[in-house]
């Protein structure tokens, strides 16, 4: 099976060369890997110049527009930047971030999952970061959701679902339409990556009600968003986001953001989460 690599990087001098170091010493190579430089203002050109050089498998591109960066669409726009320039003669399509390091038989035992059964639509390991000098799993989510930094997704499942939709929430929209298209998520919990930069240290002042907005585009109504803020709230050890997720979904009803999934999509949505609610309780 082939595999392609996207990696969005925006100011990722200090850990880029550890994730392409991990990437290219895989026990199974990717077939290409394409760097998305976003306008970086650090070192990250250089070194994606100097292993562009080096292996014929890694290529990159710089954006041509500034923009804040963001959760959701920002890196999802930089991601379809890195797509066009690939053509699709690929079998799992990646989308990593740029401050990980990889076990060196990711790839392989990706792939050997895929390989395994035809229903796998996305299949992903968990990300682990340092605390008190261990590496130990970055809990902000369920054991049967894949981190928006360690995407893969079979080609069939990756154009069923239209795509990463660029927005916040991208990476449970993927999950949950995959889901609704009769697609598996498959996760390995042997398979450990470093998280080099803790999940949410570059989020702006407005990004937090991103969250809460990301969960009424979701159409997740008012009784799963709260469920869910207050889930994630807790897992982030900061209660006072509850209010910040709430309001962000109120603002999104107010302005009346426009859904990213269908309505018929929307109450397969639900009944799924209220259906994942009810096997956890009982």
């Amino acid at each position: 099976m082939k595999v392609y690599i996207v990696i969005p990087a925006y100011n990722e001098a200090q850990f880029l060369s550890k994730t392409l170091q991990s990437l290219v010493d895989q026990t199974l190579k990717a077939h290409k890997i394409v760097v998305v430089n976003d306008r970086s203002t650090d070192d990250t050109e250089n070194i994606l110049k100097e292993f562009e050089d080096q292996y014929d498998n890694i290529s990159f591109i710089t954006t041509l527009k500034e923009g804040e960066h963001a959760p959701g669409s920002k890196v999802i726009k930089a991601f379809n930047s890195g797509l066009e320039t690939l053509d699709e003669d690929y079998n799992i399509i990646c989308k990593f971030d740029a401050d990980l390091i990889f076990p060196l038989n990711y790839i392989e035992t990706i792939v050997s999952h895929f390989q395994s059964d035809p229903e796998i639509g996305m299949a992903g390991g968990f990300c682990s970061i340092l605390s008190k000098d261990e590496w130990v799993v970055e809990n902000l989510t369920g054991k049967d959701h894949i981190r928006g930094a360690i995407k893969a997704y079979r080609k069939e499942c990756f154009k069923e679902i239209g795509k990463l939709k660029v927005a916040m929430g991208w990476d449970t929209v993927d999950e949950l339409l995959a889901q609704y298209h009769g697609w598996k998520i498959k996760t390995d919990t042997s398979l450990l990556v470093k998280h080099l930069k803790p999940t949410g240290t570059t989020y702006t002042s407005t990004s937090k009600y991103k969250q809460g907005k990301a969960f009424y585009r979701l159409r997740y109504g008012l009784p799963i968003t709260i469920i869910a803020s207050t889930k994630l709230a807790l897992l982030k050890k900061r209660p006072s986001l509850l209010l910040d997720y709430i309001a962000g979904y109120y603002k999104a009803k107010k302005e009346k953001q426009p859904f990213l999934v269908s309505e018929e999509e929307g109450r397969f949505i639900r009944n799924l989460r209220w259906k994942k609610m009810s096997e956890k309780l009982f």
